[in-house]
């Protein structure tokens, strides 16, 4: 009989072996020769390599082929990653310092950080497609609303330590009195050592004092404009911080308290002690210690703080119907608008990962959580009794889950007893011993470390109860989110429901410009949940992680070879910071030549706007440079820039390809010229997948970059995070190169430490590393060249619906493309936006909107779409064109239109008062195959002003969303 019904044996065979088998085969989607050759064929070549060669400058080619391991299969190197982690020990983590270890609920890990569904998700900017995330991140804002006592929240930030940072530059920026306002920034001395030198490092290159002092016994003198402090501190303490609150309000000056979270279950919460700010970690709310990230950090503030508050807002308004929805609230703060006046760099944060807290804390609810708290507080209790009774001093006797022991002369002792009883403890210096409880300790660890410490077993909890003084009375998470999905059932249903009502990577194409949202396969992504890559400290000893370290490294030595540099650091957890991390290398380098006057950073006017936040966060001056007409620098203006300013230029920064989707063939004289004048050349490298295997930045003129790892090298971007931000450097800046926070500054013989951890989101490295074995050197060139066909593909077909605004040589695009509405606008009165919001009617994401020109679409394919869905989005594009045309030619107005009145819920479908100038047909099912696989928006156009002038930004009551 043959194998397959209706089918004879030969033609199965021949069928099956024609099927892609390799993994490069898999991960690019037009890979077979037919389909090449049809978007050849319209693109106008006769084959992949003749559109690179004249797409391509020749003057930036490289010249040989990238040294890497051939390529992988996906046996190989899950094997590979197995016995890396084998390398890696797991260990009991008492450590602490910030990270705890945490139990993420089954149905939490499985259902969302494995699931794609939610981590293929892209940042929620357009939010009638993103009202499960959105939700999620609601939940989350209203957890840390509801835990700080402080009345908004933002969705995330990267990490507590940049967390704390930014908290120090929002009370620089708040602070309006003018005995304070220009004052020191004073950080208790009981903060976390990773976050005194993150804010260190930040004040030096933006020029203010920063003290360190025991906050305990008062403020010291001088003028303050604000104060840092931690609750409970690294030492473990507790204290009734609201006598030093008010004498530092007396004084002027603000406050930010960074505060656990857990503890704030059962102490009084920043909030009601009169801060300003409140900042820490969710991680320990069911996010793997990831050997230091990705975690998600949280910010809540006073109210008439929100508009300066960095990071993302979650808020509420209405859609076209009247119905509550969410979205992102006050966009005016993003960077591409704000660019030198932002107030921050923060672009992407760590979105999936307070998603991940939020559930965590709907898993629990109110009750659970302070029943963990107690849990984890009775046993520090516990192991406290046991040592005092043997005669070991406590630093100090109010704790929430953390004592620190005074062992004189002993400590290094006791850490490797605990150690060679599978536990780690923090060395706090030769004297002292910190020990930190969380909800995984169990009785025979207590035991276990009371023995390291040459004490007795264990008994009952004596004393040490926290101070009356610092308990907390009132109630939090009160709201039904946090107090329904009681069972397994209710919450699986309920992450269900969130998921369904969002378009992600794992439905549809995501034709984003300038984000690149490509496959993130699953086996690159299944190594992330292992044990010995989850469960790993990142401050634990190097004897632990020599499975982290040499994968690192070897991560680190491929991006070298890919992009031409000299040397590579993974410490920045996003993109913003390693332009920063860059930047401040390029400044750490003028300074040891003695040039601390070069401090003017020219930027072209077209450029990503995070570049220009960057460079102020740097202390540098922001020159824009002018565009050319036909989208390249303004030659006569860059030189006139440059001699302007040749005594005090530090570097440009430029994005190649540039921002408008082009390899401009003049890069090589650009950075010639800011050589000449004594600068360095930032390549901004979020835009690296249009050279991987083609050109390199470090050989073409780069002296320093940034890469995306969440955008070339296939870490998915969860809804708005994670990221990964590697910074690579010519040899000269090496010694410039982020440093290791948990380091005395410059005591790792490098710069200045950029994120909290060493290196950094770790935790979602695994990813980028398989990715670069799967594809080899071959594969991720053809990658490369792939993207390239699919742009121009693009571009050849929608050019007559809707003009591509610039090219480059031979008429082509780089991996995106730029398709111009103004025309059609200005014509119609049908804008950008409405083309975006009718493409969710065919099932589609919208491209990249009005960046970097208002008024236009930037499209990227990438090279994981295949040609049937690229064909999807152009039918669709071409349909939404012939809509365009019947608002032209008077079929119906352009209020009237089925392209003004998208996105189109079912419920407006099929309700019974339909009376639009356009039959439901139309509406809902404009191409025939969406008959078949609809995806039906949850609300219609959402009303953004009006949440922008009523911002609501946590949990709204159910009642909201009954009428």
């Amino acid at each position: 009989m043959p194998r397959h019904p209706g089918r004879p044996d030969l033609e199965f065979l021949m069928t099956i072996q024609s099927l892609p088998t390799s993994f490069v085969d898999r991960h690019i989607g037009a890979r077979r020769q037919a389909d090449v050759d049809a978007m050849l064929k319209a693109v106008g070549y006769d084959s992949v390599d003749g559109l690179v060669d004249v797409a391509v400058p020749a003057s930036i080619r490289q010249e040989t082929a990238l040294k890497l391991q051939d390529a992988l299969s996906e046996v190989e190197v899950l094997a590979e990653l197995r016995r890396l982690a084998g390398k890696n020990k797991t260990a009991v983590q008492l450590i602490g310092q910030g990270y705890y270890d945490t139990i993420t609920p089954a149905v939490i890990r499985r259902n969302i950080l494995e699931a794609p569904a939610w981590y293929t998700a892209y940042t929620p900017y357009q939010p009638e497609i993103s009202q499960g995330r959105l939700e999620a991140l609601l939940n989350f804002q209203t957890m840390v609303q509801d835990l700080t006592a402080l009345p908004v929240a933002n969705a995330s930030l990267l990490d507590e330590a940049t967390a704390v940072a930014e908290a120090v530059l929002l009370m620089r920026r708040a602070n309006k009195n003018k005995d304070a306002k220009d004052g020191k920034t004073v950080l208790d001395a009981d903060c976390l050592p990773q976050t005194i030198a993150i804010v260190k490092g930040r004040a030096e290159a933006l020029g203010f004092e920063v003290e360190v002092a025991d906050l305990s016994t008062g403020l010291p003198e001088g003028a303050i404009n604000g104060i840092v402090l931690q609750q409970p501190g690294v030492s473990g303490r507790v204290w009734d911080q609201g006598a030093v609150i008010a004498e530092a309000k007396e004084r002027g000056a603000l406050v930010t308290v960074a505060a656990d979270l857990l503890a704030l279950t059962l102490i009084t919460p920043p909030g009601e002690q009169g801060a300003d700010i409140a900042v820490g970690s969710t991680q320990r709310f069911g996010v793997p210690l990831f050997f230091g990230g990705p975690h998600a950090a949280y910010m809540a503030v006073q109210k008439g703080m929100e508009r300066t508050l960095p990071g993302r807002i979650v808020g509420v308004s209405k859609d076209n119907a009247g119905a509550p929805a969410y979205r992102l609230a006050l966009q005016t703060r993003e960077q591409h608008i704000r660019r030198e006046k932002a107030t921050s760099n923060i672009c992407t944060a760590q979105a999936l990962l307070a998603i991940v807290s939020s559930f965590y804390a709907v898993y629990h609810g109110p009750d659970g959580l302070k029943a963990i708290a107690e849990d984890v507080h009775h046993k520090a209790r516990t192991l406290a009794t046991a040592l005092t009774a043997m005669g070991r001093e406590l630093v100090t006797d109010s704790f929430f889950d953390t004592i620190t022991v005074r062992v004189p002369g002993k400590a290094a002792k006791v850490i490797s007893a605990a150690e060679a009883r599978g536990i780690n403890l923090r060395f706090v210096d030769a004297d002292t011993v910190g020990v930190s409880i969380d909800e995984t300790t169990t009785a025979a660890t207590l035991s276990a470390v009371a023995v390291a410490f040459g004490a007795g077993p264990v008994g009952d909890a004596q004393g040490f109860e926290l101070p009356e003084s610092v308990l907390r009375t009132s109630g939090y998470l009160e709201h039904p989110v946090f107090n329904t999905h009681r069972s397994e059932t209710q919450l699986l249903r309920y992450i269900r429901k969130l998921s369904d009502r969002d378009l992600a990577l794992d439905r549809t194409m995501i034709p984003l410009g300038s984000c690149t949202m490509k496959l993130n396969a699953t086996a690159e992504m299944e190594a992330i949940s292992w044990p010995e890559f989850a469960s790993i400290h990142p401050f634990a000893p190097d004897s632990q992680t020599e499975g982290w370290r040499e994968l690192i490294t070897g991560l680190e030595a491929d991006l070298t070879e890919i992009t031409g540099y000299d040397q590579v650091s993974i410490q920045p957890n996003a993109g913003s910071q390693g332009e920063l991390a860059g930047l401040l290398a390029i400044r750490g380098y003028h300074h040891s030549r003695g040039d601390q006057q070069r401090n003017v950073c020219l930027i072209p006017a077209s450029a990503h706007g995070t570049n220009a936040a960057s460079a102020v966060l740097a202390g540098m001056k922001v020159v824009v440079v002018a565009t050319a007409a036909d989208g390249t620098i303004d030659h006569a203006d860059l030189y006139a820039k440059i001699e302007a300013n040749k005594d005090v230029l530090s570097c440009i920064m430029i994005t190649y390809p540039s921002t408008h989707g082009v390899y401009d063939g003049d890069v090589t004289e650009v950075c010639d010229a800011v050589h000449a004048a004594g600068g360095q050349v930032y390549v901004d490298g979020a835009n690296l997948n249009a050279l991987v295997g083609l050109a390199q930045p470090g050989k073409f003129g780069g002296d320093v970059s940034h890469l995306n790892l969440h955008k070339t090298f296939c870490i998915p971007h969860g809804g708005g995070g994670p990221g990964v931000g590697p910074v690579a450097a010519k040899a000269h800046l090496a010694p410039f190169m982020p440093g290791d926070a948990n380091k005395a500054a410059h005591e790792d013989g490098h710069g200045v430490a950029i994120s909290a951890a060493r290196f950094g989101s770790a935790g979602v490295l695994p990813i980028s590393w398989a990715y670069v074995k799967l594809m080899g050197g071959a594969g991720l060139t053809d990658a490369t060249k792939s993207a390239l066909l699919a742009a121009n593909y693009v571009a050849a077909r929608l050019n007559e619906f809707f003009p591509v605004l610039y090219t480059g040589e031979g008429g082509l695009v780089a991996h995106e493309c730029i398709l111009d509405l103004r025309e059609l606008t200005a014509r119609t009165g049908v804008t950008a936006e409405d083309v975006a919001k009718r493409l969710i009617d065919f099932g589609f994401h919208a491209p990249t909107l009005a960046f970097p020109v208002a008024g236009t679409l930037m499209v990227e394919p990438t090279e994981s779409e295949d040609l049937a869905e690229i064909d999807r989005f152009i039918d669709a594009m071409i349909t939404i064109h012939a809509e365009i045309e019947q608002v032209a030619a008077g079929d119906f107005s352009l209020e009237a239109s089925p392209v003004r009145n998208a996105p189109h819920t079912a419920a407006a479908v099929v309700s019974s008062d339909w009376d639009r100038a356009y039959p439901r047909e139309q509406a809902a099912f404009p191409v025939a195959s969406l008959r078949q696989d609809k995806y039906f928006p949850p609300v219609g156009r959402i009303d953004g002003a009006a949440g922008d002038r009523n911002l609501v930004c946590s949990c709204p009551p159910l009642e909201a969303f009954e009428n």
